[in-house]
């Protein structure tokens, strides 16, 4: 097979050298160049055809957020932004997620030597991700807003959603069109910490309910939307009144903290058939036990399908052991979960 061809660009000399070293050490794949700014790296995907690029967000001449915008609408290709964990940098990073960025990876800091491993596999992985995943026409203002009917909401009810790679604008395009009295929403999205705040913030400003960064011990109320903070597990406990989430800094599930199994576990055992819940787009199958408990359960369980994902990984894992209920194009998910909840048959 062909070696991936990657890209980086970068106003740091210190950032494009470490990309290029931990790159070109993979077999599967090497850097053909580098760029100190968006102008140069313009030219060098003409002439070099590159299958995945690295972008900085802050650059000289043009920042790589105009870049972006400007390269999904000309010449469409796997893009990973690498970024600061700065307030701006993870705004500006999931704004990058909303204009057709596969993924981002914060910037190293001065971490130790096994941090620093750690650090290189997550980009090569994410590089390798990248260059399989399927591009869809994004932009903010492209996505459609079904209309959805308001429904009776029972406060034994809740969703839970889990998600990974092109999650975050998977997320936008399912809460957005959320009523203000649907049922309580959890939601696990493979994200370090620093960042899901800003994007809880950011689905806030767009969306009729209320989306927040979850805190330790808070109720879950309908019309809201809890998404687990970055490097902590997310659980759900019934208590006389509702529901309520509890934060954990246990290891890793699936590699992954926050994990999906955790969540869909504890809703399965907590909510069972009072929930409904979702698997979207991601790599691996952190998730997929986790929604086979919850059909078991009787929960009624949804996977997106493979012609709406960036990644199939998570979802087809799910739909292999037969975990969900149904497969549907992402902009049916939403109307569907609601619908599950007055209608029966749906549960099967």
């Amino acid at each position: 097979m062909n070696p991936i061809r990657v890209l980086a660009v970068d106003d740091s000399a210190l950032i494009r050298n470490l990309l290029s070293v931990v790159v070109n050490q993979q077999p599967d794949m090497e850097m053909v160049a580098t760029a100190p700014d968006p102008l140069i790296a313009r030219e060098l995907i003409k002439k070099l055809n590159p299958d995945v690029l690295t972008l900085d967000i802050d650059m000289p001449r043009m920042d790589g957020l105009e870049f972006l915008s400007r390269l999904m609408r000309l010449r469409p290709m796997p893009v990973i932004m690498i970024s600061s964990l700065t307030q701006r940098g993870s705004s500006t990073t999931l704004a990058a997620l909303e204009h057709g960025a596969v993924d981002f990876l914060p910037k190293p800091g001065n971490q130790a030597a096994s941090g620093m491993q750690l650090w290189g596999e997550q980009l090569v992985e994410k590089i390798r991700i990248a260059a399989k995943a399927k591009l869809h026409r994004h932009g903010v203002n492209t996505a459609m807003k079904p209309m959805i009917s308001k429904i009776k909401v029972d406060q034994s009810n809740l969703i839970a959603i889990g998600s990974s790679t092109g999650g975050t604008e998977a997320l936008r395009r399912m809460l957005e069109p959320m009523p203000t009295n649907c049922p309580g929403i959890v939601i696990a999205q493979h994200m370090p910490a620093g960042f899901t705040r800003s994007f809880a913030q950011r689905m806030d400003s767009l969306c009729q309910i209320s989306v927040r960064e979850a805190q330790d011990g808070e109720p879950l109320l309908a019309g809201n939307a809890l998404i687990a903070p970055g490097d902590l597990h997310m659980s759900v406990v019934r208590r006389a009144k509702g529901y309520e989430v509890q934060l954990s800094d246990a290891e890793p599930v699936n590699r992954h903290r926050p994990s999906v199994d955790v969540l869909f576990d504890s809703v399965a055992q907590q909510a069972g058939k009072h929930a409904s819940a979702a698997i979207l787009t991601g790599m691996g199958s952190d998730g997929a036990r986790g929604l086979l408990a919850l059909r078991q359960a009787g929960a009624y369980t949804l996977a997106q399908s493979e012609a709406s994902c960036v990644v199939f990984g998570m979802p087809r894992e799910a739909i292999a052991l037969g975990a969900a209920c149904d497969v549907l194009d992402l902009d049916h998910i939403s109307q569907r979960l609601l619908d599950s909840f007055s209608c029966t048959k749906l549960r099967h």
